[in-house]
């Protein structure tokens, strides 16, 4: 796992929480609470790709 990877997650997760917190004090809760379930599936996808990599690393490792 690359320290990259982190490095974007945690840009992600700033990102996000600065605009969710523009948005609601602008008073669009809802806009917040979409812009805060884009950020969690964009980091989820991400975190995906690497436990597939991580499964096909252990698979091959053991010969299976």
């Amino acid at each position: 796992m690359d320290i990259d990877l982190v490095f974007r997650i945690a840009a992600i997760g700033i990102i996000v929480a600065v605009l969710n917190q523009l948005l609601i004090r602008s008073g669009r809760e809802d806009q917040a609470m979409m812009t805060t379930l884009a950020g969690l599936i964009v980091v989820l996808s991400m975190i995906v790709r690497q436990i597939s990599d991580l499964f096909v690393v252990i698979k091959d490792l053991f010969h299976l």
